[in-house]
């Protein structure tokens, strides 16, 4: 692939490790497919990866860890990446440098390649009739942690609309103004939905679990209650349905480099009922199974 001449990325920026992997990962350009799969928790990964023909790779640095290989003849590689938008603005920034900076020569190359990400969460639910042990793919994600506002970029028109509807209805939230919204990719979402992989929903994504979702245990909140501000978020017939901690910063972080994402949330607590559970690892699983089988059979997905 030709290389784009620009000025070369200086090793402050792009960190490389002794043998050319990137930094955080601990991964070489070879080590990924194009269809990678991402989870929060590290121990996730083998849950996905024992559904493969064959692992071609295992590495590991930090939180981080990485699984590639093969179902028939579709190449996946999964990343746990640990939890926030903090961390994945470090795995979306490392995964497009594998991919489209030449590394040795640190120079960003002048044909771009779009990665498929996929996104297999947990997620709690705001609304009554999605229950517990259902799945939810995400339309679009909500920001709370403000990481986009660091990047240049431009919304599309219902990017738009929805920001300035979440600007009118959580105006009393004081991190209302670094509320950001980004879209998941229409062609991998329509694949999932025609395939009726669960309920469509809009995602707020909060920069933390307890008081950042309004839970309350021994530290006091202030009374910005963000259920009440949720529920009266109508878009295109579509309302915010979950809240977790990563989707957003990864459709931001998607539409900025020019890659396509789909974040698809097994609901293990519904915030309305007050419900966890029973068993949420057969949910997750039968989330990866059904997703696995999905993925390997769409003529769109190489």
């Amino acid at each position: 692939m030709e290389t784009l001449m620009t000025d070369r990325i200086r090793e402050s920026e792009l960190i490389l490790n002794s043998d050319g992997s990137i930094y955080h990962l601990n991964l070489l350009p070879e080590d990924i497919a194009d269809t990678i799969i991402l989870v929060g928790d590290p121990n996730r990964v083998k849950q996905v990866s024992r559904y493969f023909d064959r692992i071609e790779v295992e590495k590991t640095k930090r939180e981080f860890v990485t699984h590639t290989g093969v179902i028939g003849h579709h190449r996946f590689t999964v990343v746990g990446t640990g939890i926030g938008g903090g961390n994945i603005d470090i795995t979306m920034n490392e995964l497009d440098a594998l991919v489209n900076i030449d590394l040795k020569n640190r120079v960003i190359k002048k044909e771009h390649k779009a990665l498929r990400f996929v996104r297999l969460g947990t997620s709690g639910s705001l609304q009554e009739n999605i229950p517990v042990d259902s799945l939810l793919i995400s339309s679009f994600g909500i920001g709370l942690d403000g990481l986009v506002s660091y990047y240049e970029w431009k919304n599309n028109e219902d990017e738009k609309q929805l920001l300035a509807l979440c600007h009118e209805k959580f105006v009393s939230l004081q991190s209302a103004q670094a509320m950001y919204v980004a879209s998941g990719s229409s062609e991998l979402i329509a694949l999932f939905q025609k395939n009726k992989v669960g309920y469509a929903g809009i995602t707020l994504t909060c920069p933390g679990f307890y008081g950042a979702q309004y839970r309350h245990l021994r530290a006091p909140l202030v009374d910005q209650d963000i259920f009440a501000m949720a529920e009266n978020v109508l878009f295109k017939n579509q309302r915010i349905t979950n809240l977790e901690m990563e989707t957003a910063a990864i459709y931001g972080l998607a539409r900025i480099l020019n890659h396509k994402a789909c974040s698809i949330s097994a609901i293990i607590a519904n915030r309305y009922s007050h419900t966890f559970s029973k068993d949420p690892e057969k949910v997750v699983d039968e989330m990866i199974k059904k997703v696995l089988e999905i993925l390997t059979v769409s003529n769109k997905i190489q």
